[in-house]
This record gives structure tokens, C-alpha cells and sequence, in this order.
């Protein structure tokens, strides 16, 4: 059994991070799980929330994501992410600046799919700015 996990984390427009861990702790749609080398071979939806990563060398060690999906090997983690962005690089400001876009946004939206798709927007948001602390 390898002593690491190969750990990718892809946006739609490019690859953010490629690193050996001997962790990956994701927020999964049915609760947040871990993968260490060796897990058993499965794929996940994920919401949003924080990846930490464990014992890389190099990358950031928590990263948000807007939500996505992961596909788990026993010696491979690729999470294809729908927005990332490291912890570290987060600002407050610009995100509490968006949270009061989007409910801007919510409260102009008619009902049905337009105001789903806006409170989803807004809960993203709030998520996001409650990781960046």
C-alpha cells in the first residue's frame, strides 16, 4: 500500500493543485470524508465548503470550493471542483461585497428557477465567507 495519495484539484478552466498527501478531508453532499492512500474506489457529488490536504509539501493546505465532484482511487484523489480558491488568498471585504450583490439579486428574483438559482447563490457565498474566518 502507498504511504501517499496523488491529489488533484481541477477547476473547469485549469489544474489548481497537484500534490502527494497523506490526507484529503472533502465536504461530501452526504457529510464530509476522508481519503487516505488505499481508500476503496468511489465517486462523490460535493458541496461547498473546505478541502484540507494533509502532509503535502507544497500547495495550500485548505481550499474552498463552490461544490463539485470527486473521484477516489486507492492511490489517486481528482476532485473536479466547480470554483476554487485557496483560504489563504480570501478576502472578506470582496466576498461580504458579493453576499450583498447576491441578495440584491434575491430580492428581485421571481419566483420559481430564478429565485432557487439565487438563494443557492447566496448560500454558496455565505459558505465561502464562513471559511474564510
Amino acid at each position: 500500500m502507498a504511504d501517499k495519495v496523488a491529489f488533484e484539484l481541477v477547476s473547469p478552466d485549469r489544474l489548481l493543485m497537484s500534490v502527494e498527501a497523506d490526507a484529503v478531508a472533502m465536504p461530501g453532499m452526504e457529510g464530509d470524508f476522508g481519503v487516505l492512500p488505499g481508500h476503496a474506489p468511489l465517486m462523490s457529488a460535493l458541496r461547498a465548503g473546505v478541502i484540507e490536504v494533509e502532509g503535502a509539501s507544497d500547495g495550500p493546505d485548505r481550499v474552498y470550493i463552490a461544490g463539485g465532484f470527486a473521484e477516489v482511487a486507492a492511490d489517486r484523489l481528482v476532485v473536479l471542483a466547480e470554483e476554487a480558491v485557496a483560504v489563504a488568498d480570501m478576502d472578506r471585504a470582496d466576498i461580504e461585497q458579493r453576499i450583498q450583490d447576491a441578495n440584491e439579486e434575491l430580492s428581485n428574483a421571481e419566483e420559481g428557477e430564478q429565485r432557487r438559482l439565487a438563494e443557492g447563490k447566496v448560500g454558496v457565498l455565505q459558505e465561502m465567507l464562513g471559511a474564510a474566518r
